[in-house]
């Protein structure tokens, strides 16, 4: 399982985070490309080198164009992200962190979440950072996220409300149940935005774990604490590879359901791959009496075994479930793009434990799109793209036998 470790040894901020990944070999221009599917204007990303305290890292800086920004609240950032064409798992994982620290900020504010304001400014730079590290994550075909505990920091903090004390009220909320490190610093060194970042992905919270490390990246922050301010992560496995795939244990839930209306099942898949779920699937059977009914069946990483058990009780008709533990092996993955005749599709590659493609395929989503828009048969647009993944296989396979040479 390819593991994600967020070393906050001076805190998360979304900026920072954008940046680790970006330095541990995530794609910044397909980052942005797929940044401009959101309906946002008057925004742009830079993406540099600069050095802290004599560490060299990568540094985001999101410009925002402050007179052409409407104010706007968690319903509105959430039809943002579900009406845009990012990919699946990152437009739910976006979503999932925004709502979380919307629930936060309707804590403190006595508010609904999906009422919930974000300034103006904030907002995008918010939605930028947030959803380009979903993005980045994705690139990176990251399956877990360990998070280091967390530095708040200490002091003050100045915002729309005035002074607010360090962790400010928001965050705060958001490190509830979350391990926390003490660290001599006057500062916010963890924000709202790092906060909800690391509470939402992470299912774990501690120390280093053993991996076998492929990447590691530094995010660099803004500001100036007296100290190096980035954050460090690592990218790897958590044990030495010795084949092309690489094992994990998973959670599987399932039970059998015949009193419910079918209708109401495309809801509950949502929901349960909103919260985190792997895969969701129904298979139709044959029940007591000979009453039709489906098998619905969950893959899931174990921590969230209550979260997605507490989803399966409140939307469906179930009294109980069954669940074991799975082993499984899986390939490496790798998201890619490629030009076609008929515009840009993106791929995903299967890899072995060298790094070498076993074989790619097109996104299904963008040659649909590509052949609704050009009134082309799907078929024709797929095998398009199918050809052109080949090639560019090939000719890596190719070039890597070179360089052996």
């Amino acid at each position: 399982m390819k593991t994600l470790y967020l070393d906050c040894f001076s805190g998360i901020s979304g900026d920072m985070c954008l940046g680790a990944l970006i330095d541990a070999g995530a794609d910044s221009g397909w980052l942005e490309r797929e940044l401009r599917r959101l309906p946002l204007q008057g925004w742009s990303m830079e993406v540099c080198r600069a050095n802290s305290r004599g560490v060299t890292a990568t540094r985001v800086n999101i410009k925002v164009d402050e007179e052409h920004q409407p104010h706007r609240n968690f319903s509105q950032i959430k039809s943002i992200l579900e009406d845009s064409e990012i990919p699946e798992r990152p437009r739910l994982n976006a979503i999932k962190i925004f709502d979380r620290l919307a629930r936060a900020e309707g804590r403190v504010h006595g508010v609904p979440a999906d009422q919930v304001h974000f300034h103006e400014v904030g907002a995008v730079d918010s939605i930028i950072d947030i959803t380009g590290t979903a993005l980045a994550l994705h690139f990176l075909n990251v399956e877990k996220v360990v998070c280091s505990p967390l530095p708040p920091g200490s002091g003050y903090v100045s915002c729309r409300h005035g002074l607010l004390p360090v962790p400010a009220p928001a965050t705060a909320e958001l490190l509830r149940g979350i391990p926390l490190r003490s660290l001599d610093v006057e500062g916010e060194l963890t924000t709202p935005t790092g906060a909800a970042i690391a509470s939402t992905l992470s299912s774990q919270f501690g120390p280093l774990p053993a991996l076998t490390v492929a990447a590691v990246g530094y995010g660099l922050g803004s500001k100036d604490f007296g100290i190096p301010n980035f954050l460090r992560v690592f990218l790897g496995y958590p044990e030495t590879r010795g084949t092309s795939r690489g094992g994990d244990t998973i959670l599987l839930m399932e039970t059998n359901i015949d009193d419910m209306n079918p209708q109401l099942l495309g809801h509950i898949m949502e929901r349960l791959l909103a919260a985190g779920a792997l895969d969701v699937y129904f298979t139709p059977v044959y029940m007591k009496k000979n009453r039709p009914g489906v098998l619905l069946t969950v893959l899931c990483q174990p921590p969230l075994k209550e979260v997605l058990s507490g989803i399966l009780f409140a939307e469906t008709t179930t009294l109980g479930l069954r669940f074991r533990l799975e082993s499984r092996l899986v390939l490496d993955r790798r998201m890619g793009e490629i030009i076609t005749p008929y515009g840009r599709v993106r791929t995903k590659a299967a890899l072995d434990g060298s790094g070498k493609v076993l074989r790619s395929s097109p996104e299904y989503e963008d040659c649909k799109k590509i052949a609704l828009e050009k009134g082309l048969p799907l078929r024709e647009v797929y095998n398009a793209a199918l050809c052109a993944a080949m090639k560019e296989d090939n000719a890596t396979e190719g070039a890597e036998d070179i360089e052996k040479l």
